[in-house]
């Protein structure tokens, strides 16, 4: 039972988090990456898409001097993209989710920390301007911030996440539970030393 639990608890973390996180990062293919802010200055930036592109996902990477971020559910990033007049995505940024981040340079002790901006499912063909500019958090302490987009990604399904993170907690409580128990077999009678000889009587040395 508890390789049992255990084999479920590496298909939640499948399912829940390698997944959704394999197909933010690596389905399609990059179309690019721009640094949108340098040297204490935000930059908008004009892009040309196709209709072949979509749909194109949009991720922001944040080089900053710190371990993790501990936004306190502020935000750090904003981000909109507009089309033609019309803003076709708008965003707010945490990374507080970020647990791994990047190594920025083995010389260097900035981290990079990921967080995704959203999709743009439908893309008609022509510029696209994308404007990132500071939120509500004002003590992250920022070196560089890169914008992302990836087109022809593969859509999450909205149901991998929910399902994973059952699974993981089935298989968490299970193999607790059965190292509660022992989880081991019981002892086999028949594999005992047999007892020792009576000291009288019939039988008796």
């Amino acid at each position: 039972m508890r390789f049992l639990f255990v084999l479920i608890l590496l298909a939640g973390t499948s399912i829940g988090v390698i997944y959704p996180w394999a197909m933010s990062n690596f389905s399609g293919h990059e179309i690019g990456t721009w640094r949108v802010y340098e040297q204490g200055r935000f930059k908008p930036l004009t892009v040309s898409l196709a209709a072949r592109d979509a749909p194109v996902r949009v991720l922001v990477d944040l080089t900053a001097r710190a371990e993790r971020i501990v936004s306190q559910q502020r935000t750090v990033l904003t981000l909109t993209a507009a089309s033609n007049g019309r803003t076709v995505l708008a965003s707010t940024l945490q990374f507080n989710h970020s647990d791994n981040p990047r190594q920025a340079s083995p010389q260097l002790p900035d981290k990079i920390f990921r967080d995704e901006a959203g999709v743009i499912a439908a893309v008609s063909p022509g510029p696209y301007i994308f404007t990132v500019g500071p939120g509500d958090a004002d003590d992250i302490p920022m070196r560089a911030v890169d914008l992302i987009l990836r087109s022809g990604v593969g859509e999450i399904d909205s149901r991998a996440r929910p399902i994973g993170f059952s699974l993981m907690a089935i298989g968490l409580i299970g193999f607790l539970l059965t190292l509660r128990s022992g989880g081991g077999r019981p002892e086999n009678p028949n594999s005992q030393p047999p007892p020792p000889p009576p000291r009288w009587g019939r039988g008796s040395t």
